[in-house]
């Protein structure tokens, strides 16, 4: 007799919109921080006194988002790792910034709300797609 087949648990409803709010914050993320890398001079003058290692951060984490948002919505069991991963990753770029911060940098109060806001989001992901025990 052949082994029944192994099935994941089916997913809420909702987490369509967890990987729906990823998939198009991921997008947002690349266009926004790839403008400022690439867009040349007067884009980068717009954009004031950024953080190199924050943009380039952002940028490179916008294809993670999109990839975690596929991730959920495939309802893959790498997702929530991934999803931590984000979270913990944005939280460490934090925790540099703000002693780039305390040591003079100049910096846009913009990138202390941006950063807040890109961790409580995949935080909060993290913890809405958290495998549960039965």
């Amino acid at each position: 007799m052949p082994e029944p087949v192994k099935t994941h648990p089916p997913h809420p409803l909702w987490t369509r919109g967890a990987a729906v709010l990823a998939l198009v914050f991921g997008g947002l993320t690349i266009v926004s921080g790839g403008s400022v890398l690439f867009g040349g001079e007067a884009i980068r003058a717009q954009a004031g006194d950024v953080v190199p290692l924050v943009v380039w951060f952002n940028f490179a984490a916008g294809f993670a988002y999109v990839v975690a948002g596929f991730g959920i919505w495939k309802w893959a069991h790498w997702a929530f790792p991934l999803s931590v991963a984000i979270a913990v990753a944005t939280l460490a770029v934090a925790a540099v910034f703000a002693l780039l911060v305390l040591a003079g940098t100049a910096f846009e109060m913009r990138t202390v709300a941006a950063l807040t806001l890109r961790f409580f989001i995949w935080a909060s992901i993290s913890a809405l797609i958290r495998p549960r025990r039965t």
